[in-house]
Parts: C-alpha cells; sequence; structure tokens
C-alpha cells in the first residue's frame, strides 16, 4: 500500500511540474531590446488620427477651405466643401490624398497638407492600465514606447500594487494571449531587463496586493 501511494504521489508531483513548465513557457515577454515576433509589427509605426484629435488642414492658395477641425466620437470631420468625411484609423498623408480627390470635384488640382494635435489617436491604438497605477488611465501610444514609458505616464504604483503579479494583455496574430510583467522588479530593483516593449491596443492589469 506505501510503495503505491507513493509511486501515486510521485506521478502527481511529476504532473504538477509539467503542468507549471507549460504555464510559464512562452508566458513572459521578451526583453525590450530584443525584437521577437510578438513585436515585428511595432517597426515603421505611423501615428493614426483618432476622435478628440485637432487637425490643422492647409489647402494651398485656398485659405478659405483651409483651417482647424475637431476629429468628432464618430470620427469625422466637415470642413467647407466636403461634408462628414471618415478620418479616424488614417494617417495624416493618407487623409491628406483622400482630401485631395474630394476637393478636386470643387478646386482645380488642389495640394492638401494635414497636421495633427491633440494625439489621441484612435482607440484601438491607445495603451489602457487598469488597477493599481497612481493613475490608471487609458494613454495614446508613442512609438518605440516601453514599459518603463508607461508606467512613468500613469505616476507608478500605488502602496497596495502587487507589481510582480501584473499581467499583460495583448493581441498576438489575431489571439488575444496573456504575459506576466514584473513591475516590483523593474520600479524598486531597477531590473531593466524587465523593460519590456509597449505595442498599441495593449492592456496592463496592476492587481492589489494580499497581505
Amino acid at each position: 500500500m506505501r510503495a503505491s501511494r507513493l509511486a501515486q504521489l510521485l506521478i502527481v508531483v511529476a504532473a504538477l511540474g509539467t503542468i507549471s513548465a507549460c504555464t510559464s513557457t512562452g508566458n513572459t515577454l521578451p526583453e525590450a531590446t530584443t525584437r521577437s515576433s510578438l513585436t515585428t509589427n511595432i517597426d515603421n509605426y505611423s501615428y493614426l488620427i483618432g476622435p478628440g484629435d485637432s487637425l490643422s488642414i492647409f489647402v494651398w492658395r485656398n485659405p478659405d477651405v483651409s483651417g482647424s477641425f475637431l476629429v468628432r466620437p464618430d470620427g469625422m470631420i466637415t470642413t467647407s466643401l466636403v461634408e462628414d468625411i471618415p478620418v479616424s484609423g488614417k494617417t495624416p498623408t493618407a487623409l491628406a490624398r483622400d482630401l485631395e480627390q474630394e476637393l478636386g470635384k470643387y478646386i482645380r488640382d488642389p495640394i492638401v497638407t494635414v497636421s495633427v494635435s491633440g494625439f489621441n489617436g484612435p482607440f484601438s491604438e491607445q495603451v489602457r492600465v487598469m488597477g493599481e497605477a497612481s493613475s490608471p488611465r487609458a494613454i495614446s501610444y508613442a512609438e518605440d514606447m516601453t514599459l518603463l514609458d508607461l508606467m512613468i505616464n500613469v505616476g507608478g504604483l500605488t502602496e497596495f500594487a502587487d507589481g510582480d503579479g501584473a499581467k499583460l494583455i495583448r493581441v498576438v496574430d489575431g489571439v488575444q494571449r496573456e504575459f506576466s510583467v514584473r513591475l516590483d522588479s523593474l520600479i524598486k530593483e531597477g531590473d531593466i531587463s524587465q523593460n519590456v516593449d509597449i505595442l498599441p491596443g495593449d492592456i496592463l492589469i496592476i492587481p492589489e496586493a494580499w497581505f
């Protein structure tokens, strides 16, 4: 009986070890200095216009149709000659070409330049921080943003945060995945290897510590 029970215990221990290994494998993000398959879509990042952005539209030699326009919550703007043109999710350059095509119906060979201020970006591009951050909120993604940049933006951790228990939610190849990130090690211990890349649309969840 003892031998049989010992064998069962050994099987359970081995099974738990296998589960633990499977769970940990692939659940840690690569270091920020390593461009892995998870971060290739960060290359050649271009800012996309979003609701709340302020657009300055300049039409060469046509000051009457130039001006500043606020992107509405529905992602559209209305200009002097073009009503309800969708702009959210477009780059400023792409929008300039679209406006040239639309204005070409009324103006001969229009030349359009679009610049952006406000920089909210579309909701799908924003990075969200939830839980025990000093100022949890949605933040506009910036090129080459890292985890440390993100934590500076939200004012760091609260005194109740379980920083090393934080999770990063990311869509990889169309599938939502969860990764472990170690904020205490990064912020309090200065372990720069934990300073992983942040991508547009990431969600950082910081749990409360259980004392």
